[in-house]
């Protein structure tokens, strides 16, 4: 039996990365996932592909978490489906790393609005799906917000927002039974990544400087961070709330 059987989820941006790993770690524990994405709809076709395939339940559904119609669509599209949830895994998010003289208002906006905004609404749409028994909430961090690192000021600044956001949340919804947490990976090895710096990204620069900051000595994989969340998602966790826990190998960067 699953630690999650029964239990409903949606990951938001989970077409690829982090987010499909979560979701298909959710799922590998018993869990109906709703797998999320902005506009990569043959990705999350693909992991609702797999999890199904492996026996899960899985669906996808469109929307950007940045726009407030596009979440309360995702929601009123669930409901047809799922009256009610037990897992929201904020996970969507977007980053650029620059010099400050690159910054622009379209840059901060960007990372500002999918980040922290995305968090925020698709969060109050979700509170009326738990039910009385309460739930858990999972707000993708980073590293970053604990030793932000040069050239990524505006995304270390919208991952502390992130961590603010939990942890006062968690005091709000503590009396409804919902616990909500942090989840911050350090250098993790994703499609995203590998678009940033490069196919191999532990061979770049950053990268080599990234592992030589973690003690672990490698980069994370998204399979790191889904046991992690898969951890926070269940009742292992029922004593954990508004806290952010680092999964990057204790990298310091």
């Amino acid at each position: 039996m699953g630690k999650l059987n029964g239990k409903v989820a949606l990951v938001t941006g989970a077409s690829k990365g982090i987010g499909a790993a979560i979701a298909k770690g959710l799922a590998a524990e018993g869990a109906a996932v709703v797998v999320n994405y902005r506009s990569d709809k043959a990705g999350a076709e693909k992991v609702v592909g797999e999890i199904t395939k492996a026996g899960g339940k899985a669906k996808a559904l469109a929307g950007d978490v940045a726009k407030a119609a596009d979440v309360k669509k995702i929601f009123g599209e669930l409901k047809t489906n799922h009256p009610h949830i037990d897992i929201l895994v904020n996970n969507a998010g977007v980053y650029e790393f620059a010099p400050i003289e690159q910054f622009s208002e379209e840059s901060f906006r960007r990372q500002f609005d999918t980040n922290v905004l995305g968090t925020l609404l698709a969060t109050k749409e979700a509170l009326p799906f738990f039910n009385g028994s309460g739930g858990s909430i999972i707000n993708l961090s980073s590293v970053v917000s604990i030793t932000p690192p040069a050239n990524g000021s505006v995304y270390s600044a919208t991952k502390s927002a992130v961590d603010t956001i939990t942890r006062s949340l968690a005091q709000e919804l503590g009396p409804r039974k919902i616990r909500v947490n942090s989840l911050a990976p350090g250098f993790t090895e994703t499609e995203g990544l590998k678009a940033f710096a490069g196919e191999n990204p532990a061979e770049g620069d950053f990268g080599k400087y990234a592992v030589s900051r973690t003690p672990l000595g490698r980069v994370g994989h998204p399979q790191d961070i889904a046991k992690a969340a898969v951890f926070l998602a269940s009742d292992d966790a029922a004593w954990i709330t508004g806290e952010v826990l680092p999964v990057g190998g204790g990298a310091r960067l």
